[in-house]
């Protein structure tokens, strides 16, 4: 099968596709993955209402199938039978950022209820073939990995053999962004025996050596190199007079924030004499604010636009002139594999936040073409077999 490239499909346009019921589904960059490689989101469910809005002001559905409310309170009455199950669960409890509480956080064990909601499809024999489920990559040490446990255990628990992968948006678009993935199969392919150092790491490797878990490594393509550089093609081409660029005060005070070592690195790229773009973040250094410039050209983690030092500014230097604003929404998008997503009548920092905390689309249709749709379509098949069409 070959990953489809072209314009957005719109679920309607999806004839016979398997169908995917996606938790905590944001602004929809996960669907827009799924269905590049032949799925069909027929329910989601997220609670954030500005989420919601990205959403259907995108896809315009015409029955709406979008449930906005806590995943507590979701019942299965209301959810299709479906293919697959999808749930990019909150991270803010496992991330080296967040509080690091855990999988039983308030946010992060939301994961809980989507176990909830899966044993309560078991009892009325309706459970999805395959599951998959997303966080961040600190969900592997997390509690000194017993959570990543945790999550396989109670996968295992429901009859699903797991897989755990590391993707990076870097791969396909020039942002630094390393996810955990968790792939969940009643009937798994064949375990390969050889080691992919870039899918499955080392900080993963305990799972498949844990003889109390179910765990199956699946034979998938090697990924490219890590991207260094392209960020140029993905920054809006913005006029220097516009007011997006910042002040010549603030500019001033950007300028003087920062260290020995980020002045370095911005004269030499003042001395290229090229017109260059970088990325820069605001920390808290010392007690003290300073912007850090990136030493190479892409982007670091977008994240949600909550407090100035989430937020990534990006810096152009011509020559001599250097100028530094915010990134757009549009520039957001773009670096999330979403470019042309629906922005109009969205506000700045909600376009921000619905980007920053969603999951690359260029990782999702990877791993839907490679891994998630030859699981669901062939689950039936002998093993070998499986094994071939995965492996192709």
């Amino acid at each position: 099968m070959t990953l489809a490239r072209g314009p957005m499909v719109e679920p309607q346009q999806i004839d016979h596709a398997p169908a995917v019921a996606e938790f905590f589904a944001g602004i929809g960059l996960v669907r827009i993955g799924l269905e590049r490689a032949g799925f069909k989101v027929a329910w989601a469910n997220d609670i954030e209402r500005d989420k919601k809005q990205m959403y259907e002001g995108h896809f315009k559905d015409k029955k709406d199938h979008y449930f906005c409310r806590d995943i507590a309170e979701v019942r299965i009455a209301k959810i299709p039978r479906v293919a697959l199950a999808w749930a990019s669960f909150p991270c803010i409890d496992v991330s080296l950022a967040g509080w690091r509480r855990g999988l039983n956080g308030e946010h992060t064990g939301t994961f809980w209820q989507f176990i909830r909601v899966l044993k309560e499809m078991r009892e009325e024999n309706r459970l999805p073939p395959v599951v998959a489920l997303e966080n961040v990559s600190g969900l592997a040490t997390s509690h000194g990995g017993q959570d990543l446990v945790d999550a396989v255990a109670a996968l295992n628990e429901l009859g699903y053999s797991v897989d755990v992968l590391s993707l990076d948006a870097r791969h396909f678009v020039p942002q630094s962004r390393p996810r955990l993935f968790l792939v969940g199969a009643l009937e798994p392919p064949e375990s390969t025996s050889v080691d992919d150092p870039v899918l499955r790491p080392a900080r993963i490797r305990p799972i498949f050596e844990n003889p109390a878990l179910r765990t199956h490594q699946a034979v998938l393509p090697k990924l490219g190199e890590l991207r260094s550089s392209g960020l140029l093609d993905y920054v809006d081409v913005i006029a220097a007079d516009d007011p997006l660029w910042w002040d010549e005060n603030r500019t001033a005070a950007f300028l003087g924030s920062l260290s020995p070592i980020q002045r370095t690195r911005l004269d030499e790229l003042i001395a290229s004499e090229n017109t260059v773009y970088r990325t820069a973040y605001r920390r808290t250094r010392q007690g003290k604010p300073t912007w850090e410039i990136r030493a190479d050209e892409i982007s670091g983690c977008l994240r949600t636009a909550r407090g100035g030092s989430s937020k990534q500014a990006l810096v152009k230097v011509t020559g001599k002139t250097v100028q530094v604003r915010w990134m757009t929404g549009s520039e957001y998008g773009k670096l999330m594999g979403a470019e042309g997503y629906d922005l109009s009548r969205l506000r700045r920092n909600q376009a921000l936040f619905g980007f920053g905390d969603a999951v690359c689309v260029d990782v999702v249709a990877w791993l839907a073409e490679h891994y998630l749709y030859p699981l669901v379509q062939q689950a039936s098949r002998p093993a070998v077999d499986l094994v071939e069409a995965l492996a192709g």
